[in-house]
């Protein structure tokens, strides 16, 4: 048994201990009389969002509830936006609104949390949320508690006392994944702040060693593939040498190594508008806040255009991007909100995207929750509208490609991939094989997907037909052209790009667009379809993506 799989066995039979009235007494000590140090908390807050929760409405994850100070587990609503109400990173959101009244209720907030919910219970108490917690009430403590009267800060400093030492205590169970980087982070912040509490530094760093050497890759990529979570986490390192440096403690080579690597990868995931590309669960996020994460983390590297070990690759010719997913799914346990988007793509020019895939609303009750998941959801080729990684009920994969190959090669400045992925093998016997080239110039685009017959075929079925779907961006019109062989795409510059497919029927069909925070939005895509022999099962489709030239 690994050590985790004993941690968390751990943490599951403590949850009886945690549950009972008496542990609470276990964590009371000598509560301390002052912050030894404030661990920084440079990012900005929303003072609209701010605005909002002064008024009694909280918003996270889609999900909204109004209500007064103590609706702390508010009926019907999701494990997900609890943990973000619990979390209090909304604290800097108050902080963003500035003034008396915004710091009173932020105030009132924190005290109403520690009269009401200082039992210990499931959500509220989980590792990673109460980390969340403890770095959000100590960074922001000059803002709501330096004011505060004597008696509030007592109850403050007593409560930070006894989180941190249940944290301590628990740690690393309970938690996997970028949780584990977010709970070593809260560990660390309680260790730079509380008094005479150098071993929690200990503990946490040595807990973030281990995540790190697991979960960052060689090349920078965080083992969920995910650019959002690559974010966050670069985000816990970063904050985690702030509170280092602000204690006049060393920082660790393991941890200036780890964003030295994960913030180029960060790059890497970007389109040139400043978002992040679409990938397993990613949403765009906010251009202006990636840029400040990059700018703090300070890390000089170029954005890699390869990462075998994470599975992507950045073709970039002038002014044109093309990413493509070439990674395995992430592995069991990290696979609950990872899509079924093997070997997609998304293809920018300049600051404008043009092809992408579906993105992914955030939370896990969204009725789009199980479809942005799905191959379909993805620019790339679908069998029998058949997932490349099967979904299971419970959220996370069953069958799922375990080989995905790439191989790329450069010449005077065009570049050209090929990649294969076996997902469909168990079902079908076929796999899936994409080809891209991009010429020099960056107008020239041109690609190959076929299945090809191979593989263990005794428990395959004949797939009878094929979907290859290019998504398309809400800003980009679409329109057929040539007698419906072709499709005309016009970006909001007014440039444009004809899409031609041999192989299958060209077509467009409705498509939604997920990757702004909060929003649905309307748009087409672009679809290959044909059916596949029954002998061979095999298909090929050429397709070709070029600027028009402009007229004169």
């Amino acid at each position: 048994m690994s050590g985790n799989a004993f941690q968390d066995i751990r943490y599951g039979m403590g949850k009886l201990l945690y549950a009972t009235p008496l542990y609470r007494y276990t964590l009371v000590g000598r509560a301390p009389q002052e912050l030894v140090v404030v661990p920084p908390d440079a990012w900005p807050g929303n003072a609209e969002r701010g605005s909002a929760i002064s008024a009694g409405e909280l918003s996270f994850l889609g999900e909204t509830v109004r209500g007064g100070k103590h609706a702390w587990h508010p009926v019907g609503m999701s494990d997900a936006w609890l943990a973000e109400l619990h979390g209090f990173d909304w604290l800097r959101d108050l902080r963003a609104v500035g003034g008396d009244a915004a710091r009173r209720k932020a105030r009132d907030l924190v005290g109403d949390w520690v009269e009401r919910q200082s039992s210990w219970q499931e959500i509220a108490w989980r590792p990673d949320v109460l980390a969340t917690r403890l770095h959000a009430w100590l960074g922001q403590h000059d803002f709501f508690c330096a004011s505060a009267d004597d008696l509030y800060r007592r109850r403050y400093l007593a409560t930070i006392a006894r989180q941190s030492k249940h944290l301590a205590r628990v740690l690393p169970g309970g938690v996997e994944g970028a949780g584990l980087i977010r709970a070593a982070k809260g560990l660390i912040a309680a260790g730079v702040a509380l008094p005479d509490n150098d071993s929690a530094i200990r503990q946490g760093l040595k807990i973030l060693e281990r995540a790190v050497d697991r979960q960052i890759r060689p090349d920078g990529g965080h083992i969920s593939r995910n650019p959002q979570t690559q974010e966050m986490v670069l985000r816990d390192l970063v904050d985690v040498r702030s509170a280092l440096l602000a204690s006049g403690s060393d920082i660790p080579s393991f941890l200036l190594a780890a964003i030295d690597r994960a913030a180029p990868f960060l790059r890497m995931l970007r389109h040139n508008d400043g978002g992040l590309a679409l990938f397993n669960g990613s949403g765009e996020g906010e251009d202006w806040l990636i840029d400040m994460l990059l700018t703090q983390a300070d890390a000089r590297g170029r954005p890699p255009a390869h990462a075998p070990h994470s599975g992507f690759e950045r073709l970039v010719a002038n002014r044109t991007v093309l990413l493509l997913d070439t990674g395995v799914p992430p592995q069991a346990g990290l696979d609950t909100t990872a899509h079924a988007g093997t070997l997609s793509m998304e293809v920018s020019i300049g600051k404008e995207r043009l092809i992408t895939n579906c993105g992914a609303r955030p939370g896990n009750r969204d009725p789009w929750a199980a479809v942005q998941r799905s191959t379909a959801a993805h620019s790339t080729m679908v069998i029998d509208d058949t997932n490349s990684s099967e979904i299971l009920a419970d959220t996370t994969f069953g069958r799922r490609p375990t080989e995905v190959t790439a191989e790329r090669k450069e010449d005077d400045g065009s570049h050209w991939i090929s990649a294969q992925q076996d997902g469909y093998v168990p079902v079908f016997g076929l796999t899936h094989e994409r080809r891209v080239y991009m010429a020099a110039g960056g107008e020239d685009i041109r690609g190959e997907d076929a299945l090809l017959r191979g593989g263990a075929t005794g428990s395959s079925r004949p797939a009878r037909g094929f979907a290859l779907r290019f998504h398309l961006h809400p800003t980009v019109q679409a329109s057929l052209v040539q007698n419906g062989s072709a499709v005309l795409l016009r970006l909001p510059s007014g440039v444009g790009w004809r899409l031609i497919a041999e192989g299958g029927t060209l077509s467009l069909a409705e498509s939604v667009y997920l990757g702004t925070a909060d929003e649905v939005r309307r748009t087409e895509q672009v679809v290959v379809s044909g059916t596949l022999d029954a002998d061979t099962s095999a298909a090929r489709v050429k397709w070709a993506l070029k600027k028009v030239p402009k007229k004169t």
